[in-house]
């Protein structure tokens, strides 16, 4: 079933790629008793991509995750000031191991924000100040904690079989150690040539920039950061996205190289546009887990408009669906194609986890209000609504004065050319206000019409020209 998701996923505007790992699949099917296990869940739903070590998969983790409560993290650099949905596959993988029961840690990279990921990146990140990092982290601290109590809330019948959840930052172990000690403690436990032979450092050493020191020592930070969280919480997965994959090898490395105990690695697939490019900030084509960068209207437009042949891929993904509902959904689909009854579902459940009921319901006041022309719904939104749903469009508060006509709401607003041209835009039928066309220029504003019981009116003049008026002293 992933093979054909893959060969589905591939030619959608943004998709998921997945690729069986041998091990792991061989691994789970051994024995009719690891069939109903939690890896098997994951893979099952396509959320697995890779496995480290490779024998780890055909009898160690499976058999640890069974033992009892084991502890998983995953780290979060705060090189923006929120996430977005390419870091989701890899928090909605953390509420699963939480979900059955396993600790969780969260790791912000405090500390390594200001070093700089090279993985997947062509060229080296802009330095960051403490203080950019740190406003950073708090963004990303608010998303956790968010999405964690949204799961916990609507998606968890009982949250009192959840694991634990612990939010770290690195920077608290790092801050600390002078660089002497660091190189001399840790960094001889490192071969130069393994470290070279990182695809993250390959590619870059032979692009035209080259690859900074500090950008080649990254790996080194992120072993630590495993090595740390496995001798103060016994952490012994860590999960991230398939670009991680050296960057976890490192970690194993060094400690199986201190300890001789064993640890693991786990990744999820990486969400890429339909050119293979990985979504995210530095593509420039993210969406944004933070409300004030992307709205849960918009986000919820994201998911409601993928392509038919993607959504199912999505729903196993990003959902918390059984495979048995996902069907369902999907036979739904199929019989009423028109409807789009798994695309709504899809968006209905992402939106939900990462903007709660409240925000679902702002997307589906701001969808019926712009789509579907519906009064009703335009009347019951907010100002930060009708803000946030016409980002790019001029918001003006004004005095009511008795008499104002559609003409001089209009000048008011900005809206249209000042002299006769103005005049007869409105004449010729281009202004619409609170979706009804207003085509009389000195007709005087109605309340409950032009002016709506929480005092807005929305202005369009044409197709995509929108302006909002807030009335004051009504």
């Amino acid at each position: 079933m992933a093979a054909s998701i893959a060969r589905s996923c591939c030619r959608v505007h943004s998709r998921v790629i997945f690729r069986k790992t041998s091990y792991l699949i061989a691994s789970l099917h051994c024995s009719p008793s690891r069939r109903s296990g939690l890896l098997l869940s994951l893979h099952n739903r396509g959320l697995l991509k890779d496995s480290f070590p490779d024998h780890a998969a055909q009898a160690e983790l499976p058999d640890l995750l069974r033992s009892g409560p084991q502890t998983i993290y995953c780290g979060f650099d705060p090189t923006a000031d929120s996430l977005h949905a390419g870091n989701l596959l890899a928090i909605i993988g953390l509420l699963h191991f939480r979900a059955a029961g396993h600790e969780v840690i969260a790791l912000l990279g405090g500390a390594t924000a200001q070093i700089g990921d090279p993985s997947g990146k062509l060229a080296e990140r802009e330095r960051l100040s403490s203080a950019t990092v740190e406003q950073n982290s708090r963004g990303i601290l608010e998303s956790l904690h968010r999405i964690f109590t949204h799961h916990e809330l609507y998606f968890c019948p009982d949250s009192s079989k959840l694991g634990r959840l612990t939010v770290l930052n690195n920077r608290s172990w790092y801050k600390d150690w002078n660089v002497l000690e660091f190189f001399s403690e840790v960094g001889r436990c490192f071969r130069m040539g393994t470290m070279l032979s990182r695809h993250s450092v390959q590619s870059r050493l032979k692009s035209a920039e080259g690859m900074s020191f500090t950008e080649f020592s990254y790996q080194i930070f992120q072993a630590f950061d495993f090595y740390r969280l496995h001798q103060l919480h016994g952490c012994r997965i860590q999960l991230g996205g398939t670009d991680q994959l050296g960057n976890i090898m490192s970690g194993h490395e060094l400690i199986h190289r201190k300890t001789e105990e064993e640890v693991y690695g786990l990744t999820v697939p990486l969400v890429t546009t339909s050119m293979g490019d990985k979504l995210g900030k530095t593509a420039g084509n993210a969406v944004w887990l933070n409300r004030d960068k992307t709205s849960p209207f918009e986000f919820y437009q994201y998911f409601l408009r993928l392509p038919d042949n993607s959504v199912e891929g999505y729903l196993k993904l990003f959902t918390f669906l059984s495979l048995a509902e996902v069907e369902k959904v999907m036979e739904q689909q199929r019989q009423d194609p028109g409807k789009r009854i798994a695309h709504k579902r899809l968006a209905a459940e992402v939106t939900k986890l990462v903007h709660g009921k409240e925000g679902l319901e702002s997307a589906k006041r701001c969808t019926n209000a712009l789509y579907h022309s519906n009064v009703e719904a335009l009347e019951q939104m907010s100002d930060a609504e009708l803000q946030e749903l016409f980002r790019e469009a001029p918001f003006h508060e004004i005095f009511l004065d008795p008499g104002t006509t559609v003409l001089d709401a209009c000048r008011r607003a900005q809206a249209i050319p000042d002299g006769p041209r103005g005049y007869q835009m409105i004449k010729d039928g281009g202004v619409w206000i609170n979706h009804q066309r207003a085509a009389n220029p000195e007709q005087v504003l109605v309340l409950g019409q032009h002016i709506l019981s929480n005092g807005l009116s929305l202005i369009r003049v044409g197709k995509r020209n929108f302006y909002i008026l807030k009335w004051l002293s009504m």
